[in-house]
């Protein structure tokens, strides 16, 4: 019998310390990467306030320091795309010699800055659709979803398959109760995704609204939708076939879910840097590239930069 697989969880926030709970509940051998919540966590455990069940992980195995983890088979990066910066530093004490990194994270161009931080080790894309934010030191709420979605990265950007080990992977998950889906192109999955996270993460900054009151406004809706479809648009121009029936799909899943507030809205409100290049910049430059052009999405580009600016001189007048 294999032992557990062993997981470094680097970003003990709403995603990761949620995904990470999970695992170690259902006896995934966990170590975490903590900064301000270290010593609470040491006394109190990871708290999970859950739509599918509260619990709680009491025995937390927590880091301050990637130096003092042991080495993992896989290593979880759910730390925002705007500290990727971080990377040549923290996954290579981390990771087994033939250890993998699971890039938990929205936007294009994450597994690429994760191949260059840990060459010569594979790297996954982990798309989350998960509903949770974290409510105090230690403590998450899930409101709702939670799927995974598995894909492999390539260099190329060429449609990898799916491998034995990524199976393997996603089976630990799907241990933990977790609902997984694997794909065999990351790219198509990473534009699939930005249909949802660029309208509804961009607008939710730019008019101060949550999820339920962008869907109930029938104008707000309709410029959700005609994002969405410049989406669309642009990941076909980059080789991605999106049906356009994915976008009233995700509008409905978007009405019917309950009024959440987007972690980029979350972001921006707390003042902290807001993934702004990993979801607009990359997207728009991709389609650029290849000859398209998304003025919607370019428009809250620009507003969002605006508002980043903004955002971090008042933070910075407020100390």
């Amino acid at each position: 019998m294999r032992k557990p697989r062993r997981y470094a969880i680097l970003g003990t926030g709403a995603l990761g310390g949620f995904y990470g709970a999970r695992l170690g509940r259902a006896g995934a051998d966990v170590h975490f990467l903590l900064r301000s919540d270290f010593e609470h966590v040491q006394k109190h455990g990871l708290v999970v306030d859950s739509k599918d069940g509260d619990f709680v992980l009491p025995r937390v195995q927590a880091y301050r320091d990637v130096r003092e983890m042991p080495r993992c088979d896989v290593a979880v990066v759910a730390l925002k795309a705007t500290q990727n910066h971080l990377l040549p530093a923290l996954l290579p004490p981390v990771l087994a010699d033939d250890g993998v990194v699971l890039l938990m994270q929205n936007g294009l161009g994450g597994e690429e800055e994760a191949a260059q931080a840990a060459p010569g080790h594979a790297v996954l894309g982990g798309l989350c659709f998960l509903c949770s934010n974290k409510v105090g030191p230690g403590h998450i709420r899930h409101l709702d979803y939670g799927t995974v979605r598995f894909a492999e990265y390539a260099a190329d950007a060429a449609p990898a398959g799916v491998s034995e080990r990524t199976r393997s992977i996603a089976q630990d998950f799907a241990d933990a109760g977790i609902q997984v889906d694997i794909k065999d192109d990351l790219v198509l999955a990473r534009w699939q995704k930005l249909v949802w996270n660029v309208p509804m993460s961009g607008l939710s900054v730019v008019l101060d609204a949550d999820t339920q009151a962008l869907m109930t406004d029938p104008h707000t809706r309709a410029l959700a939708e005609d994002i969405m479809h410049e989406v669309v648009a642009g990941a076909r121009a980059c080789g991605r076939h999106i049906h356009d029936t994915f976008v009233r799909k995700m509008i409905d899943m978007t009405v019917s879910m309950p009024p959440y507030r987007a972690s980029m809205k979350i972001d921006f409100d707390e003042h902290k840097p807001m993934e702004v290049e990993a979801i607009y910049g990359n997207p728009l430059r991709a389609a650029r590239a290849a000859g398209a052009s998304m003025p919607l999405v370019e428009t809250l580009y620009r507003q969002l930069k605006f508002l980043a600016t903004r955002s971090v001189a008042s933070a910075t007048l407020a100390r």
